[in-house]
């Protein structure tokens, strides 16, 4: 009897582990909701919420036989063990710090019972210890580690079929219902979310060919256009491992090749260099990867990260963003640089804050991804954006989203204001703003800093730490 541990691999096709599993015989297929590990990286609100639906569909796809459990890993997969006749367990591989320690454990321990444990690579390209310098130190600089390292590297493996025969085993130890996961809200904010979304294995398929099909014509451009389906949204299915990258990735390669599937194809890459940052450098959730911003005057809390969070800013592109992200679990790309700069640089809010609200409000919450890019956009991470790059949110609207159709889908209350000041209402006269039926400070915020006073501030902050520097 073969235990077949899904984590973040929750699809039955290209899951080498169930291949493998089912190859070796008899399968008790498992899920374990780890909250042991509460103080490293818990689940974020969004992401159990998805998780809820995501198991619903894979214990469909598997005729009812997953047992849920909820616990210490460790713990439970003895207690399996012992009240089954175990012989071997099968499970895809993680890459966060904690869990490659929890694993390593637990792999010792089954091993010493006379379990044959299997672990494969079933969520990234290219393993973290296959794509490295010359001289076997990690890539800091996105662009050499994908044309340098990725794409000199052994080819990402063909996808898999679904195994062809799964016989599945009586569990003689109790299991947990969904339900007793506890993994929805007890407020209906989990439907208003799961809504624009189809959450199943199903869904992900669906939503990749969509992509490959329709949005990727305009990808390059099209791709920094809130209001546009030019983006792929395959984050939330990919870290929940309902689709594979192997599977997008050569799905990509079969299509006529152009500079939008190429430009694609490299924000795949973006996030295995982020699992390689966090692999190699397993700070990186928690401490600055340029030590000196250890000492950048960063603020903490208050009234201005609040009015972020909710979406009150009084800069409409990013109340738009903070409300997309709130109502879908989601927020475009682009607009994610855009308010994250804001917080780090014209509030002067430390980045952790702004990676803990997305790691609690997004569905594709992702420890690696999360991390790299709040760090990128502070500009003290690996590659990251220099500092003085600093998004002016009236400009940034005024590109991307020029006739306002995201802006005005989330900011109803500025729906009626004409363009030419809809991304910055507080220099429209009175008579435009009351046909507008906007009146500044209470229909709408009037806005939290001053742009430029905020900017000269942030630089000024910069400048004082490199010249803290030693010479």
């Amino acid at each position: 009897m073969n235990i077949m541990w899904f984590r973040q691999d929750l699809r039955v096709k290209d899951n080498p582990a169930l291949v493998e599993a089912a190859i070796a015989g008899e399968i008790l297929p498992i899920y374990i909701l780890d909250d042991s590990n509460a103080n490293e990286d818990k689940m974020g609100g969004a992401s159990r919420v998805w998780l809820h639906y995501a198991l619903a569909d894979l214990n469909r796809s598997l005729q009812g036989n997953l047992s849920l459990y909820k616990g210490d890993a460790k713990a439970i997969l003895k207690q399996l063990c012992d009240n089954n006749d175990i012989t071997s367990a099968y499970w895809n591989r993680c890459y966060e710090p904690w869990r490659i320690r929890r694993d390593k454990d637990i792999k010792q321990t089954l091993s010493e019972k006379g379990v044959l444990v299997k672990s494969s690579n079933a969520s990234l390209l290219w393993e973290p210890w296959q794509v490295l310098k010359k001289d076997g130190t990690p890539y800091k600089v996105f662009t050499p580690f994908y044309r340098r390292g990725c794409l000199s590297a052994e080819a990402p493996r063909t996808p898999l079929a679904k195994p062809n025969k799964m016989t599945f085993v009586d569990n003689k130890m109790p299991s947990y219902k969904l339900e007793e996961l506890g993994l929805l809200p007890h407020i209906p904010w989990d439907k208003t979310v799961i809504q624009h979304w189809d959450s199943s294995e199903k869904g992900a398929e669906d939503a990749m060919v969509t992509f490959l099909e329709q949005g990727i014509r305009n990808y390059k451009e099209g791709r920094n256009l809130p209001a546009k389906a030019n983006t792929s949204r395959l984050s939330p299915y990919l870290h929940f491992g309902q689709i594979s990258p192997n599977q997008v990735w050569h799905q990509s390669l079969n299509r006529e090749q152009n500079h939008h599937l190429e430009t694609f194809q490299s924000e795949l890459a973006w996030r295995e260099f982020s699992y390689s940052l966090l692999y190699h450098f397993p700070q990186l959730p928690r401490q600055n990867l340029q030590g000196k911003f250890d000492r950048f005057p960063w603020q903490w809390g208050g009234d201005k990260l609040q009015a972020w969070q909710q979406g009150k800013t009084g800069y409409p592109i990013i109340d738009a963003g903070m409300r997309e992200l709130w109502q879908t679990g989601f927020m475009h790309n682009r607009v994610r640089m855009i308010v994250g700069s804001f917080l780090v640089k014209n509030l002067l809010l430390h980045w952790q804050q702004g990676e803990a609200w997305f790691w609690d409000c997004l569905v594709d919450a992702d420890l690696a991804s999360n991390s790299a890019s709040w760090q990128w956009i502070a500009g003290c991470g690996a590659d990251a954006a220099p500092y003085f790059r600093v998004f002016n949110p009236v400009i940034q609207g005024e590109k991307f989203d020029k006739t306002g159709e995201y802006t005005r889908r989330f900011v109803p209350e500025l729906k009626d204001l004409p363009d030419k000041y809809l991304f910055k209402p507080w220099e429209a006269p009175t008579e435009v703003l009351q046909q507008a039926s906007v009146e500044l400070g209470k229909t709408y915020p009037m806005p939290i800093v001053d742009l430029k006073t905020s900017r000269e501030q942030a630089l000024a902050a910069f400048k004082a730490l490199k010249n803290e520097e030693p010479t």
